[in-house]
Protein backbone atom coordinates (compact mmCIF):
# COMPACT_ATOMS: atom_id res chain seq x y z
CA UNK A 1 0.00 0.00 0.00
CA UNK A 2 1.48 3.40 -0.66
CA UNK A 3 -0.42 6.37 0.73
CA UNK A 4 2.25 9.12 -0.62
CA UNK A 5 1.27 10.45 -4.04
CA UNK A 6 4.39 10.62 -6.33
CA UNK A 7 5.76 13.93 -7.16
CA UNK A 8 5.37 13.07 -11.03
CA UNK A 9 1.65 12.94 -10.35
CA UNK A 10 0.21 16.30 -10.54
CA UNK A 11 -3.01 18.21 -11.27
CA UNK A 12 -3.54 20.84 -13.57
CA UNK A 13 -6.43 21.91 -11.88
CA UNK A 14 -4.34 25.40 -10.77
CA UNK A 15 -4.55 26.16 -15.25
CA UNK A 16 -8.24 27.36 -16.10
CA UNK A 17 -8.41 28.77 -19.16
CA UNK A 18 -11.05 31.25 -20.41
CA UNK A 19 -13.12 28.19 -21.82
CA UNK A 20 -13.96 26.31 -18.66
CA UNK A 21 -14.91 29.70 -16.89
CA UNK A 22 -17.63 30.58 -19.96
CA UNK A 23 -18.89 27.04 -20.34
CA UNK A 24 -19.85 25.95 -16.88
CA UNK A 25 -21.67 29.36 -16.91
CA UNK A 26 -23.74 27.95 -20.17
CA UNK A 27 -24.02 24.50 -18.77
CA UNK A 28 -25.47 26.23 -15.67
CA UNK A 29 -27.94 27.93 -17.11
CA UNK A 30 -29.16 24.58 -18.38
CA UNK A 31 -28.72 22.74 -15.09
CA UNK A 32 -26.48 20.52 -16.60
CA UNK A 33 -22.69 19.82 -15.39
CA UNK A 34 -20.03 17.44 -17.09
CA UNK A 35 -18.45 14.32 -15.70
CA UNK A 36 -15.17 16.65 -16.15
CA UNK A 37 -17.00 19.11 -14.00
CA UNK A 38 -18.16 16.77 -11.27
CA UNK A 39 -14.71 14.55 -11.03
CA UNK A 40 -12.62 17.69 -10.73
CA UNK A 41 -10.57 16.28 -13.85
CA UNK A 42 -7.23 17.53 -13.82
CA UNK A 43 -7.68 17.33 -18.11
CA UNK A 44 -10.89 19.66 -18.23
CA UNK A 45 -8.82 22.94 -19.73
CA UNK A 46 -7.01 20.95 -22.19
CA UNK A 47 -9.84 18.83 -23.27
CA UNK A 48 -12.09 21.46 -23.47
CA UNK A 49 -9.89 23.65 -25.54
CA UNK A 50 -9.87 20.87 -27.80
CA UNK A 51 -13.54 20.87 -28.25
CA UNK A 52 -14.35 18.06 -26.43
CA UNK A 53 -16.00 17.20 -23.61
CA UNK A 54 -17.74 14.43 -21.35
CA UNK A 55 -21.58 14.34 -20.06
CA UNK A 56 -23.01 12.06 -17.25
CA UNK A 57 -26.69 11.25 -17.83
CA UNK A 58 -29.94 9.66 -16.04
CA UNK A 59 -28.97 11.40 -12.93
CA UNK A 60 -25.86 11.49 -9.87
CA UNK A 61 -26.85 8.81 -7.82
CA UNK A 62 -25.94 4.97 -8.77
CA UNK A 63 -27.50 2.15 -7.82
CA UNK A 64 -24.33 0.21 -7.65
CA UNK A 65 -21.51 0.69 -5.59
CA UNK A 66 -18.09 -0.50 -6.85
CA UNK A 67 -15.09 -0.10 -4.46
CA UNK A 68 -13.21 2.76 -6.28
CA UNK A 69 -16.34 5.27 -7.23
CA UNK A 70 -16.90 8.12 -5.89
CA UNK A 71 -20.22 8.42 -7.58
CA UNK A 72 -23.18 8.37 -4.99
CA UNK A 73 -25.04 5.03 -4.65
CA UNK A 74 -28.14 4.64 -3.45
CA UNK A 75 -32.36 4.90 -5.29
CA UNK A 76 -32.27 7.73 -8.39
CA UNK A 77 -34.68 9.87 -9.12
CA UNK A 78 -37.05 9.70 -11.90
CA UNK A 79 -35.42 10.26 -15.52
CA UNK A 80 -35.60 13.55 -16.70
CA UNK A 81 -37.23 13.32 -19.94
CA UNK A 82 -36.09 16.93 -21.42
CA UNK A 83 -32.03 15.47 -20.68
CA UNK A 84 -31.92 15.18 -24.61
CA UNK A 85 -32.52 17.83 -25.32
CA UNK A 86 -30.91 19.64 -22.57
CA UNK A 87 -27.44 17.94 -24.00
CA UNK A 88 -27.51 18.60 -27.37
CA UNK A 89 -28.60 22.07 -26.90
CA UNK A 90 -25.42 22.62 -24.48
CA UNK A 91 -23.18 20.70 -27.22
CA UNK A 92 -24.25 23.26 -29.43
CA UNK A 93 -23.57 26.05 -27.32
CA UNK A 94 -20.40 24.97 -26.66
CA UNK A 95 -19.61 23.97 -30.02
CA UNK A 96 -17.68 20.36 -29.33
CA UNK A 97 -16.69 18.56 -32.18
CA UNK A 98 -16.45 15.25 -30.18
CA UNK A 99 -18.53 14.22 -27.23
CA UNK A 100 -18.21 11.38 -24.62
CA UNK A 101 -21.46 10.24 -22.79
CA UNK A 102 -21.74 8.27 -20.34
CA UNK A 103 -23.99 7.42 -17.18
CA UNK A 104 -24.66 6.12 -13.73
CA UNK A 105 -26.13 2.52 -13.43
CA UNK A 106 -29.77 2.11 -13.67
CA UNK A 107 -30.69 -1.65 -12.49
CA UNK A 108 -33.90 -0.05 -11.09
CA UNK A 109 -35.66 0.55 -14.19
CA UNK A 110 -36.78 -2.49 -16.79
CA UNK A 111 -34.84 -1.25 -19.80
CA UNK A 112 -32.06 0.12 -16.98
CA UNK A 113 -32.03 3.69 -18.61
CA UNK A 114 -30.67 2.09 -22.38
CA UNK A 115 -33.47 4.34 -24.54
CA UNK A 116 -33.23 6.95 -22.57
CA UNK A 117 -29.61 6.84 -23.55
CA UNK A 118 -30.34 6.10 -26.72
CA UNK A 119 -32.57 9.30 -27.10
CA UNK A 120 -29.50 11.37 -25.83
CA UNK A 121 -27.12 9.96 -28.84
CA UNK A 122 -30.49 10.53 -31.51
CA UNK A 123 -31.37 14.10 -29.99
CA UNK A 124 -27.04 15.06 -30.37
CA UNK A 125 -27.32 13.98 -33.70
CA UNK A 126 -30.20 15.92 -34.66
CA UNK A 127 -28.45 19.16 -33.43
CA UNK A 128 -25.01 18.49 -34.10
CA UNK A 129 -24.55 16.44 -37.39
CA UNK A 130 -21.72 16.70 -37.50
CA UNK A 131 -19.91 15.71 -34.19
CA UNK A 132 -18.66 12.41 -33.29
CA UNK A 133 -20.38 10.51 -30.28
CA UNK A 134 -18.54 8.24 -28.02
CA UNK A 135 -20.77 6.65 -25.30
CA UNK A 136 -18.85 4.66 -22.23
CA UNK A 137 -21.88 2.73 -21.25
CA UNK A 138 -23.13 0.35 -18.17
CA UNK A 139 -23.50 -3.24 -18.90
CA UNK A 140 -26.68 -3.83 -18.84
CA UNK A 141 -26.30 -6.97 -17.81
CA UNK A 142 -25.10 -7.93 -21.16
CA UNK A 143 -28.82 -7.91 -22.57
CA UNK A 144 -28.31 -8.10 -26.39
CA UNK A 145 -32.10 -6.50 -27.04
CA UNK A 146 -30.43 -3.37 -24.22
CA UNK A 147 -27.08 -3.75 -26.27
CA UNK A 148 -29.26 -3.46 -29.50
CA UNK A 149 -30.75 -0.08 -28.42
CA UNK A 150 -27.56 1.84 -28.28
CA UNK A 151 -25.98 0.01 -31.27
CA UNK A 152 -28.53 1.58 -33.47
CA UNK A 153 -28.27 4.54 -32.26
CA UNK A 154 -25.23 4.39 -34.20
CA UNK A 155 -22.18 6.17 -31.97
CA UNK A 156 -19.31 6.15 -33.70
CA UNK A 157 -17.35 4.49 -30.23
CA UNK A 158 -18.85 2.11 -27.58
CA UNK A 159 -17.16 2.22 -24.26
CA UNK A 160 -17.69 -0.38 -21.94
CA UNK A 161 -15.07 -0.08 -18.77
CA UNK A 162 -13.86 -3.60 -17.67
CA UNK A 163 -12.12 -1.58 -14.99
CA UNK A 164 -9.56 -4.11 -13.85
CA UNK A 165 -7.73 -8.13 -13.92
CA UNK A 166 -10.22 -10.98 -13.34
CA UNK A 167 -8.69 -11.92 -10.20
CA UNK A 168 -9.39 -8.58 -8.99
CA UNK A 169 -12.76 -7.90 -10.30
CA UNK A 170 -14.85 -9.21 -6.67
CA UNK A 171 -12.69 -6.59 -4.30
CA UNK A 172 -12.91 -3.33 -6.89
CA UNK A 173 -16.50 -3.60 -8.77
CA UNK A 174 -20.24 -4.30 -7.52
CA UNK A 175 -20.92 -7.72 -7.30
CA UNK A 176 -23.04 -7.53 -9.98
CA UNK A 177 -20.50 -6.29 -12.25
CA UNK A 178 -18.72 -9.61 -13.24
CA UNK A 179 -15.52 -9.13 -15.57
CA UNK A 180 -17.08 -12.15 -18.36
CA UNK A 181 -20.02 -10.08 -18.29
CA UNK A 182 -18.06 -7.17 -19.25
CA UNK A 183 -16.59 -9.07 -22.11
CA UNK A 184 -19.64 -9.90 -23.02
CA UNK A 185 -20.79 -6.53 -23.75
CA UNK A 186 -17.49 -5.45 -25.53
CA UNK A 187 -17.65 -9.08 -27.75
CA UNK A 188 -21.11 -8.19 -28.66
CA UNK A 189 -20.92 -4.71 -29.76
CA UNK A 190 -17.78 -5.69 -31.96
CA UNK A 191 -20.06 -8.98 -33.35
CA UNK A 192 -23.24 -7.19 -33.96
CA UNK A 193 -21.61 -3.73 -35.49
CA UNK A 194 -17.64 -4.15 -36.49
CA UNK A 195 -17.83 -0.56 -37.93
CA UNK A 196 -18.11 0.90 -34.45
CA UNK A 197 -15.01 1.27 -32.60
CA UNK A 198 -15.08 -0.71 -29.38
CA UNK A 199 -13.22 0.50 -26.02
CA UNK A 200 -12.28 -0.03 -22.91
CA UNK A 201 -10.07 1.22 -19.76
CA UNK A 202 -7.84 -0.33 -17.10
CA UNK A 203 -7.34 1.41 -13.53
CA UNK A 204 -3.65 0.31 -12.38
CA UNK A 205 -2.64 0.80 -9.01
CA UNK A 206 -5.40 -1.82 -7.49
CA UNK A 207 -2.92 -5.09 -6.63
CA UNK A 208 -2.76 -5.95 -10.45
CA UNK A 209 -0.18 -8.32 -11.25
CA UNK A 210 1.89 -8.39 -14.80
CA UNK A 211 0.68 -11.89 -15.71
CA UNK A 212 -2.57 -10.88 -14.72
CA UNK A 213 -2.75 -8.08 -17.14
CA UNK A 214 -1.56 -9.58 -19.77
CA UNK A 215 -4.48 -12.43 -19.48
CA UNK A 216 -6.80 -9.62 -19.64
CA UNK A 217 -4.95 -7.80 -22.17
CA UNK A 218 -5.33 -11.47 -24.52
CA UNK A 219 -8.60 -11.49 -23.17
CA UNK A 220 -9.33 -8.63 -24.57
CA UNK A 221 -8.01 -9.13 -27.93
CA UNK A 222 -9.87 -12.22 -28.07
CA UNK A 223 -13.08 -10.39 -28.63
CA UNK A 224 -11.69 -8.01 -31.43
CA UNK A 225 -11.60 -5.01 -28.86
CA UNK A 226 -9.92 -1.99 -31.12
CA UNK A 227 -8.98 0.48 -27.81
CA UNK A 228 -7.46 0.34 -24.87
CA UNK A 229 -6.70 3.62 -22.91
CA UNK A 230 -4.61 2.73 -19.25
CA UNK A 231 -4.35 5.38 -16.02
CA UNK A 232 -2.94 5.69 -12.52
CA UNK A 233 -6.19 4.57 -9.72
CA UNK A 234 -6.57 7.36 -7.40
CA UNK A 235 -8.52 7.28 -3.82
CA UNK A 236 -11.14 9.78 -3.98
CA UNK A 237 -11.32 9.20 -0.16
CA UNK A 238 -10.63 7.34 2.30
CA UNK A 239 -14.10 5.13 1.61
CA UNK A 240 -12.52 3.72 -1.46
CA UNK A 241 -9.67 1.19 -2.33
CA UNK A 242 -6.00 2.66 -1.08
CA UNK A 243 -3.84 2.64 -3.96
CA UNK A 244 -1.16 -0.41 -3.91
CA UNK A 245 1.09 1.29 -6.46
CA UNK A 246 2.10 4.46 -8.07
CA UNK A 247 3.29 3.86 -11.75
CA UNK A 248 5.72 5.81 -13.35
CA UNK A 249 5.09 7.71 -16.89
CA UNK A 250 8.07 5.38 -18.35
CA UNK A 251 6.40 2.02 -16.73
CA UNK A 252 3.11 2.62 -18.98
CA UNK A 253 5.40 2.30 -22.12
CA UNK A 254 6.01 -1.01 -21.97
CA UNK A 255 2.37 -1.92 -20.92
CA UNK A 256 1.39 -0.93 -23.34
CA UNK A 257 3.46 -2.33 -25.95
CA UNK A 258 2.33 -5.16 -24.07
CA UNK A 259 -1.19 -4.78 -24.82
CA UNK A 260 -0.41 -4.12 -28.12
CA UNK A 261 1.30 -6.73 -29.17
CA UNK A 262 -1.22 -9.24 -27.50
CA UNK A 263 -3.66 -8.06 -30.44
CA UNK A 264 -5.35 -4.97 -29.39
CA UNK A 265 -5.40 -2.53 -32.07
CA UNK A 266 -4.73 0.67 -29.77
CA UNK A 267 -3.32 0.77 -26.36
CA UNK A 268 -2.88 4.37 -24.87
CA UNK A 269 -1.72 5.26 -21.26
CA UNK A 270 -0.17 7.44 -18.57
CA UNK A 271 -0.75 8.46 -15.19
CA UNK A 272 -3.61 11.01 -15.55
CA UNK A 273 -5.41 9.36 -18.41
CA UNK A 274 -9.26 8.82 -17.53
CA UNK A 275 -11.25 6.84 -19.78
CA UNK A 276 -12.33 10.26 -21.98
CA UNK A 277 -9.12 11.70 -21.89
CA UNK A 278 -8.18 13.13 -25.71
CA UNK A 279 -10.93 10.65 -26.78
CA UNK A 280 -11.04 12.73 -30.02
CA UNK A 281 -7.84 12.14 -30.87
CA UNK A 282 -7.35 8.76 -30.04
CA UNK A 283 -10.02 7.96 -32.15
CA UNK A 284 -8.58 9.59 -35.23
CA UNK A 285 -5.19 7.93 -34.58
CA UNK A 286 -7.35 4.75 -34.46
CA UNK A 287 -8.89 5.29 -37.78
CA UNK A 288 -5.28 5.94 -39.13
CA UNK A 289 -4.04 2.96 -37.74
CA UNK A 290 -6.95 1.16 -39.31
CA UNK A 291 -6.81 2.50 -42.59
CA UNK A 292 -2.77 1.89 -42.97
Amino acid sequence: MQSKIPGFIKTRLASKPKIVQENSQKLKKLGLATVCQEAKCPNIGECWSQNTATFMVMGDTCTRGCKFCHVKTGMPEALDKLEPYKVAIAIKKMQLDYVVITSVDRDELEDQGANHFAQVILKIKEYCPNIKIEVLIPDFKAKSKLLDIIIEAKPEVIAHNIETTELLTPKVRDIRAKYKQSLDVLEYIKTKSPKIISKTSIMLGLGETSSCLEKTFKDLANIKLDMLTLGQYLQPSAKQLAVTKYYHPEEYVGICEKAQAAGIKLAEGFPLMRSSYKANEYYKKLIMTTCN
